[in-house]
């Protein structure tokens, strides 16, 4: 079948107690029924939550029934093999109007034996941040399981966290089992396996709309967290108008950072892969043979693998930045 195109999907909003109004602010997100919005998922195969796609005649379709028809024409044939109909990543938008749970994620061999689900690895890329905000990634010194048990009993977790002040373009890569927390004022674009599996070790006390305590999963994280100090967690790397360039290469995806300023060409032909881009700044032109669509700050495009030659174009005076994301299949 040769009729696929670049897809658009409907983003699937969630509230938070923690969220806030700069999805719509910057993002152009719009969340009529809920008081605030902690995420927008973006491109999702989580079931429940599964993506309608918005644009074109395969408009009001779901991406897993798409797969189903598509297979590797959408998703690339060793993608398809591997995954069958569920989706492999999920993008969203997160805006932390206050600041999240402390929390971890369990791997894939864990997530499989406890909640027959993936792990989930994440990264995040900061597309915005108030003047001194902050985001919690791993402990800031040697921890072992007795002294996390020990500063979680005796109050004094935070201690033991490291904290990385943050501006717009940052980026933090979150295996499984790395504890977490974006803080408050901090939005970020975040790519991740397709999971929802979440386990909240620490919650400042907060309550949910009925006064009660948010439940908490200690005794299920003890085990899936990686007692492990890095010594620099934030991810380096230098953009380059009209380049794609790595920011981050692991098992479960590949995200680069494509600054446009005029016209780039994108070949996948030798991957076999489907290409997620998101736009965070900007706008620009997705052309492929003799059509195109129009991608705005706060899309996400779904690039079929059938279309592995494409080109991106701005207009005069323009310039677009957009995350690009995809799998290298085994």
């Amino acid at each position: 079948m040769n009729n696929l195109y670049p897809l658009k999907f409907t983003p699937i909003c969630k509230d938070k107690i923690w969220g806030g109004n700069k999805l719509h602010e910057l993002l152009n997100k719009t969340f009529p029924e809920l008081p605030n919005c902690g995420e927008s998922w973006e491109i999702s195969g989580v079931q429940e939550d599964i993506s309608v796609v918005s644009n074109g005649f395969l408009k009001g379709n779901n991406l897993e029934e798409l797969i189903e028809v598509y297979m590797g024409d959408l998703v690339g044939e060793k993608v398809y093999e591997k995954f069958g109909t569920e989706f492999p990543l999920l993008v969203k938008f997160i805006d932390a109007n206050d600041d999240l749970s402390i929390q971890v994620h369990p791997n894939d061999e864990l997530a499989l034996e406890r909640h027959d689900s993936f792990g989930k690895t994440e990264m995040w890329y900061v597309v915005q941040a108030d003047p001194g905000a902050k985001l919690i990634a791993g402990f800031n010194q040697k921890v072992n399981k007795e002294d996390y048990l020990k500063s979680l009993s005796n109050g004094t977790l935070e201690d033991i966290l490291n904290y990385e002040e943050v501006k717009a373009g940052d980026v933090f890569f979150m295996p499984a089992g790395r504890v977490h927390a974006i803080g408050k004022g901090i939005v970020v674009a975040e790519i991740q396996q397709t999971s929802d599996v979440t386990y909240r070790i620490y919650d400042f006390k907060r309550v949910d709309s009925h006064g009660n305590p948010r439940e908490l999963h200690t005794d299920l994280a003890v085990d899936a967290i990686e007692y492990k100090f890095e010594s620099n967690y934030r991810t380096e790397y230098q953009p380059v108008n009209n380049q794609s360039v790595n920011v981050v290469d692991c098992p479960y995806f590949t995200t680069n950072i494509l600054p446009l300023t005029e016209t780039v060409d994108r070949d996948f032909t030798a991957l076999d892969t489907f290409v997620i881009y998101t736009c965070l700044e900007g706008r620009c032109k997705l052309n492929w043979e003799d059509q195109h669509i129009e991608v705005f700050k706060g899309d996400s495009i779904l690039v079929p693998a059938l279309i592995s030659n494409f080109r991106f174009s701005v207009n005069d005076s323009e310039s677009a930045k957009l995350l690009e994301v995809y799998l290298k299949p085994e």
